[in-house]
């Protein structure tokens, strides 16, 4: 394996030391606390809850948020973290998103100060789990129609409704739940254990097997009226908080990528056929050849993306950019490179095949491909075609 094979373009010149230094960091933690467990957590289908405190100590929670007790990285050193632990599994960096880029974001954007100084620093050490109720049953790619209500009550408000795909919510301590209100759509911060607050892990999956995703149901939910966040009024709330997820999701997405290559290549070196490695085979050599260009490219435009980030002048529309192109690509990579182990690819030793399948599931939420195509679509003609 020579160098060229690892980073063809020297991209690591285009990171600064400190940079390099983070993500190596995060990279040893994805090698010591994720590799050895990660098949068999995938196999039972477990999400290790005790990580999150690892990861709190390491600042992997709430990474680019300030103050608080948070870490207060750049975007870019956010999205290093993302694709370093997608290289472990999709689940493990969808734990660090809904933490960190949905539910401590939310409330760092949009919170009071007595909601951030009691969530936020137990959240960023990972003693106490956030999730963000937006998805619901009949209401994916238009919350606009969420059917989910809250009405005034006396001093306080009461939640009906039901959400759907909500990320880590039978483990959460607190949950963003967004609902219509006479006055629009506004978020609201529901503590574990409410009266009328029921999450049930949705079960089976084929997909995303070492992460939580519930069905939320609120039944005459009551809460204080300390508990809504006051920043956020109309979906621009819940859509800031996307735009942020579906950042680590571009540099995410190349992190499995990137690890479904390695497999492939390592195994394509190690592999002989017809007296010779399998890596001396043209057609090999071409996949290989296809995958380093695609996961160049695809870590070019997330570092990009990522320094317009920090300089402030990333738009969402551009955001739709790199979700849609780097997992897209990404999905063809992991598939491609299941290719290459031929049947040993569908043994959950060789990681291929585990990333194509969570790679269907971040394909779908933040946005499915379909979205963001719409959104680039109206950004470059002018013209919404949504409906």
């Amino acid at each position: 394996m020579t160098d060229l094979a690892m980073d063809y373009l020297g991209l690591d010149a285009l990171l600064s030391a400190e940079e390099l230094a983070w993500r190596d960091t995060v990279r040893g933690f994805v090698r010591d606390r994720i590799r050895p467990y990660i098949t068999d957590w995938y196999e039972r289908a477990v999400f290790p809850a005790g990580i999150a405190a690892e990861m709190g100590r390491l600042g992997l929670l709430g990474t680019h948020l300030s103050g608080y007790g948070c870490p207060g990285r750049s975007a870019v050193e956010y999205g290093l973290a993302a694709l370093e632990l997608e290289a472990g599994d999709s689940g493990l960096r969808t734990f660090v998103s809904v933490q960190g880029s949905l539910a401590m974001s939310a409330i760092a954007k949009f919170g009071s100060e007595a909601q951030k100084q009691r969530w936020l620093p137990p959240m960023a050490a990972g003693e106490l789990i956030g999730c963000f109720g937006l998805t619901e049953p009949e209401a994916g790619s238009d919350p606009a129609s969420m059917t989910t209500t809250a009405h005034r009550d006396g001093g306080g408000w009461i939640i009906n409704g039901a959400k759907r795909w909500i990320g880590l919510a039978s483990i959460a301590d607190v949950a963003v739940i967004w609902a219509r209100t006479q006055d629009g759509i506004r978020g609201f911060l529901v503590p574990a254990g409410t009266p009328g607050f029921t999450a049930t892990p949705i079960e089976p999956k084929l997909a995303m097997r070492a992460s939580i995703q519930c069905d939320i149901t609120l039944t005459g939910v009551r809460v204080p009226a300390g508990a809504v966040l006051p920043g956020a009024a109309g979906l621009r709330g819940p859509f800031a908080c996307l735009n942020e997820a579906r950042y680590g999701i571009i540099w995410g997405a190349m992190g499995a990528a990137r690890d479904a290559y390695e497999a492939a290549l390592g195994y394509a070196l190690d592999r002989r056929q017809f007296g010779k490695p399998i890596a001396a085979f043209q057609l090999t050599q071409q996949k290989l050849v296809d995958m380093v260009l695609e996961i160049q490219k695809g870590l070019l435009v997330a570092l990009h993306i990522g320094r317009m980030k920090d300089a402030g002048t990333l738009i969402p529309e551009q955001i739709s950019f790199g979700k849609l192109n780097n997992v897209r690509t990404a999905i063809a990579i992991a598939r491609q490179a299941r290719t290459i182990l031929g049947g040993n690819g569908v043994a959950l030793e060789y990681s291929p095949m585990r990333h194509a399948n969570n790679l269907e599931g971040v394909r779908t939420y933040e946005g499915t491909d379909e979205v963001h195509i719409l959104i680039m679509g109206r950004a470059i003609t002018g013209i919404p075609a949504f409906t």
